[in-house]
């Protein structure tokens, strides 16, 4: 099998938590990268769940938006609240 070459970023302390993971299991990093990168080919998944933090969900930005532009034509004042600075 022909081999190629994949670069990316990825932070440092993740890195090294991860070398150290995989020095543990007997593993170099190019090998569990391999490992992953197979079987995500091969089911068509990602192999572990993913998830999306639910105050990013399209209904939420929405609310936001028309909020914001509630505040921003002035037919709606912010209320204090405990997170608010004062």
């Amino acid at each position: 099998m022909a081999q190629t070459m994949v670069n990316f970023r990825i932070d440092e302390e993740v890195k090294r938590k991860m070398e150290q993971a995989c020095k543990e299991m007997g593993l170099s990093l190019s090998a569990a990268f391999n490992i992953f990168a197979v079987k995500v080919g091969n089911e068509r998944r990602i192999p572990f769940e993913v998830s999306a933090d639910p105050f990013y969900s399209e209904a939420n930005i929405k609310v936001l938006q028309e909020r914001a532009e509630r505040v921003a034509s002035g037919t709606s004042v912010p209320q204090k609240h405990d997170l608010i600075e004062e």
